[in-house]
């Protein structure tokens, strides 16, 4: 499995919301100049955050978005679920009709087992805790480069 441009976007994106919750609405264009990202592909990607519920939009002058519920409840695996759909390894761990050795197949475990371990690590911490970290190392590179 690899994470589609898309997703880590979708991740950037709400890092970059929660970077800068004090100031409430975030442009588009903002958040596509400062995290590097086409601002027609960011523009594809808002409405399926804001169908998950993760984020609001505005229109109109002073439009932008901002999150819909708290950032500390949000998890980077909550955003590519809603970018890419449900996580999974291969086919037989969404459909359960796909493969008829699921009862007995010991690479089917192995499956289960890596998406459990894999859906904990992505829940283990929140966007905002992710921003803070990512703030942090901006400023501690700053205090290198700026000795």
């Amino acid at each position: 499995m690899q994470l589609t441009l898309a997703g880590e976007y979708a991740i950037r994106t709400m890092i970059h919301l929660a970077e800068n919750e004090d100031r409430g609405i975030i442009t588009i264009n903002e958040i596509a100049k400062e995290q590097n990202i086409p601002e027609k592909f960011l523009r594809k990607i808002i409405p399926k955050l804001c169908n998950a519920g993760l984020v609001k939009t505005y229109k109109g002058n002073g439009g932008g978005i901002s999150f819909s519920k708290d950032p500390d409840l949000i998890t980077p695996l909550e955003i590519i679920q809603a970018i890419e759909g449900p996580l999974a390894l291969n086919k037989c761990l969404i459909d359960k009709e796909f493969c008829s050795n699921t009862r007995w197949c010991s690479v089917h475990t192995l499956w289960c087992d890596l998406l459990v371990e894999m859906r904990k690590k992505l829940s283990s911490k929140s966007i905002k805790t992710l921003a803070v970290e990512s703030t942090a190392r901006r400023n501690q590179l700053k205090k290198i480069i700026n000795n």
